[in-house]
Parts: C-alpha cells; structure tokens; sequence
C-alpha cells in the first residue's frame, strides 16, 4: 500500500524548509480503534524535522511554522501529528 500522505507531507516540509533532516513516522497502527482513526491507516504521524530555518526560532514557534506549511493536512485530513522540530546544531 503507497504511503500517499507520507508523501505529501515530505513534499511540502522539503518545500517550505530545504531540511537536512526529515523523518516521517506513521504511527496509525498504534492507534487502531482509537479517536481519530478513519480506518485509512494514515491517520497519525510523527515527523523529526531539522532545518537551518529554525535556528533563531522558539519550539513553538517551529511547530506553528510546521503546522503552517503542512496546510490542510493537520486536523483536516489528517487527525494527529506530532511534532519534533530542531535545528542543525541542536
């Protein structure tokens, strides 16, 4: 089964940031039966980012810009993302 989600969020993260690190982790299964989970199995993801760009950012601050890039994707297509957003030198 293609990871379709999995793909656009890279697209998009690799887009707005040019990280030098980016790890996608589908946590679906993990909440099989849960609230949240449609039954597509791409419904939870956890996303290691490290990008140059938040160097002078708070962590909050990188998590809105993450959730600003991913657009529709978080709480509309997607119910639950988490987030773990560094820079190179962090």
């Amino acid at each position: 089964m293609p990871d379709i989600m999995e793909d656009e969020i890279r697209e998009r993260l690799e887009e707005a940031f040019a990280p030098t690190r980016l790890e996608i982790v589908n946590d679906s299964a993990h909440h099989a039966g849960h609230a949240g989970d449609d039954g597509s199995g791409e419904s939870h993801f956890t996303i290691h980012i490290v990008a140059a760009r938040f160097a002078e950012m708070s962590r909050l601050a990188r998590q809105r810009a993450v959730i600003a890039a991913l657009g529709d994707i978080v709480g509309e297509r997607v119910h639950a993302v988490a987030i773990k957003a560094s820079a190179p030198a962090q």
